[in-house]
């Protein structure tokens, strides 16, 4: 057992008083301030999330049922403490407040005041306030939900019974948003008729426009928020369900009758692919189990009438007996025979293989950064849009495009045989560099790409989403472009050639401004060269000193919960670093949530990675022999996060750094 986890009844802190919460202003509460003295009486869950992480957005959706479970006893108070520049901007927090379906308060935090009166140190960190006003306890990562109702539930009992619990509704007050026939669509392509499917995240379906891109033919799916597969009902209202649709592929002709379907979607909040029979309108399952793929988890692939178990990278997994993650993307690669799945979910691609519907691992560590190589070895940040890439002659040459979001980057992923991949990175700098900057590849700057098109001469253009512009790099020259700006949040790009082989039309979805919008390019496909400047993620760096750091990842399991070694240790610790040479010693995987790492006193600052997992379990009540009852079978947890901490190199540095994973 690691030496500094420690195991009790409760994962309380030293009564400390919560710092009041301090910001620029307040969403969802009809315009009210809102102050914890205002909250005194509640259990209060602090969320620390800023809107292009998606590890913020599954503990959006982890949290949702314990919200509408406990609204009379629970406040959840969202502290929006960006990233990005763009996240900064008011109306783009008010658009993902909405999008995101965010129902209690959220404190527009732009400079990071509260964050750091909390010590916050990763996105997402959750912490947990009780009914007098007392930090209690604190969690970075995924996977705490059921640690965070056990608390909720033991302070609501504890303060009820002193009397300083008080019932009733709390301060939320839900917007009303506009009507529309697109909310927040994500991406988009264009069917054989000539019409478009676009994947309407915010209303939970698929739409069907005409060419205009504005007339609705029809609507998959109902429009209600689940995972459930139907078509059309005799009534005319369709019976499926999705939740944030996302990827859209066509499926190669050839296939689409004995697959069954003609479209894959990348179905990305219910951790599945869906398939759409296009003349039915029938949407199918076709992989995925609806649970969300935990890294280091247990219950990731789970076998008919067998035993769950951990999915290893050499596995060929039944496509629909195995947990994903966050699929956002879709593409057909001919060289591999296979739909490529980004999994922006744990920084992965991912094949379909759809003849015998099984799923492997392509590239990624699961790690998160910037680091090109074999894909077995390659490093990325929420992928987040693919696309077939092209030669100079306009002819596909088996590899694709991806927009890596988090790193800001573009990469191009090329097969190396029936099975292996190569990515390079085209632009991009790494997970905390980022701005509008047009010219050489190895300066230019994106910010947080979502989506990538192929033009017909081999160029890529980028949806560079938090820039609000379409950006185009040429491999030929190496250099990269403005095609278009002043877009609301763009997250993909259809490419309509004229039939002439003139104009060429960007069809480009708009989803921050519910709509698509035709941009024409000359046939030189030219651009401008834009600097808007370079940005760094604002965190101040923390300074270490040189030598031994001290490095300790507290966690303490929930009331009524064990830490869980019945598959083999319990946590794990990955730790390494950006420029490699910062870390002297200390790098490498471990069972222990404590380590000591070296400090180079020649590196002058970097990035410390550090990945933590640990699985615990309920606690199984005993029979009346005094052995645990063998009917009842304990839920597991597993509770996750990857930090990226920024650090400076000096004399008078910390020599200890704790990152607390649940706890002290």
């Amino acid at each position: 057992m690691p030496q500094n986890v420690l195991v009790t009844s409760s994962p309380r802190l030293p009564r400390v008083r919560a710092s009041e919460l301090v910001g620029r202003g307040w969403l969802n509460t009809g315009g009210r301030t809102i102050s914890l003295a205002d909250l005194r009486g509640k259990v209060v869950v602090i969320d620390f999330w800023t809107f292009c992480c998606l590890n913020c957005l599954h503990v959006l959706d982890e949290l949702r049922e314990l919200e509408e479970s406990r609204r009379e006893e629970l406040v959840i108070v969202g502290v929006h403490s960006p990233k990005f520049a763009h996240e900064a901007d008011p109306d783009a927090l008010a658009a993902a407040v909405e999008r995101y379906d965010v129902r209690h308060p959220v404190l527009d935090d732009p400079e990071l005041t509260t964050w750091d009166a909390y010590a916050a140190r990763a996105w997402p960190t959750l912490v947990v306030v009780d009914p007098e006003g007392y930090v209690v306890a604190q969690m970075a990562g995924e996977g705490h939900a059921s640690a965070v109702a056990a608390i909720v539930d033991e302070l609501v009992a504890e303060h009820e019974a002193k009397g300083t619990l008080h019932r009733g509704d709390g301060p939320y007050v839900p917007p009303t948003p506009e009507p529309s026939t697109l909310r927040f669509p994500a991406k988009a392509v264009e069917l054989p008729g000539g019409n478009l499917l676009v994947a309407d995240a915010g209303h939970h379906s698929l739409a069907e426009l005409a060419p205009d891109g504005e007339t609705l033919v029809r609507r998959i799916g109902s429009g209600e928020r689940g995972c459930t597969d139907g078509g059309p009902g005799p009534d005319g209202t369709h019976t499926a369900r999705f939740s944030e649709p996302n990827g859209l592929c066509l499926v190669p002709t050839g296939l689409r009758e004995r697959l069954g379907y003609d479209v894959l979607v990348a179905d990305t909040v219910n951790h599945a692919l869906r398939g759409v029979h296009l003349a039915t309108g029938q949407v199918y399952t076709v992989a995925g189990t609806g649970r969300q793929y935990m890294i280091g988890g247990q219950e990731n692939v789970a076998p008919p009438g067998g035993q769950r178990r951990p999915h290893h990278p050499d596995d060929r997994l039944p496509a629909t007996q195995v947990n994903l993650s966050s699929p956002w993307d879709v593409a057909w690669s001919e060289p591999l025979a296979a739909f490529v799945v980004a999994m922006a979910g744990n920084h992965t691609l991912w094949a379909l293989d759809p003849e015998d519907s099984s799923l492997r691992l392509l590239a990624g560590t699961m790690n998160e950064g910037l680091e090109d190589g074999p894909g077995a070895d390659a490093w990325f940040a929420q992928p987040s849009g693919l696309a077939p890439s092209l030669d100079a002659d306009g002819a596909p040459d088996g590899g694709f495009w991806l927009a890596d979001a988090e790193t800001s980057a573009l990469r191009h992923v090329a097969p190396t045989g029936a099975d292996g991949v190569e990515v390079r990175t085209a632009v991009g700098q790494g997970l905390f560099d980022f701005g509008h900057r047009d010219g050489p590849a190895a300066e230019a700057l994106l910010q947080h790409p979502l989506g990538v098109a192929t033009l017909p001469d081999g160029s890529a253009v980028v949806a560079d989403t938090y820039n609000g512009a379409l950006r185009r790099y040429d491999p030929a020259s190496g250099e990269v472009t403005t095609l278009a700006t002043g877009l609301a949040e763009p997250s993909d790009v259809v490419v309509q050639p004229d039939a002439d082989g003139g104009t060429v039309h960007l069809l480009v979805v708009e989803s921050a401004a519910h709509r698509l919008t035709r941009v024409a390019l000359p046939a030189d496909l030219a651009g401008e060269v834009l600097d808007g400047g370079a940005h760094r993620v604002a965190r101040a760096a923390t300074g270490v000193a040189p030598g031994v750091l001290r490095l300790d990842v507290p966690f303490v399991p929930a009331p009524g919960q064990k830490l869980d070694d019945r598959f083999g240790p319990s946590t794990e610790l990955r730790v390494s670093a950006t420029p490699p040479e910062l870390l002297l010693d200390g790098a490498g995987d471990g069972t222990d949530l404590a380590r000591a790492l070296r400090i180079n006193p020649e590196v002058p600052e970097g990035v410390l990675h550090v990945t933590a997992k640990a699985a615990s379990c309920d606690e199984v009540p005993l029979g009346p022999d005094g052995e645990p009852d063998p009917d009842v079978f304990p839920a597991c947890h597993l509770a996750q996060q990857d930090w990226g901490v920024p650090v400076r190199v000096t004399p008078d540095g910390g020599t200890t750094l704790s990152l607390p994973l649940r706890g002290a």
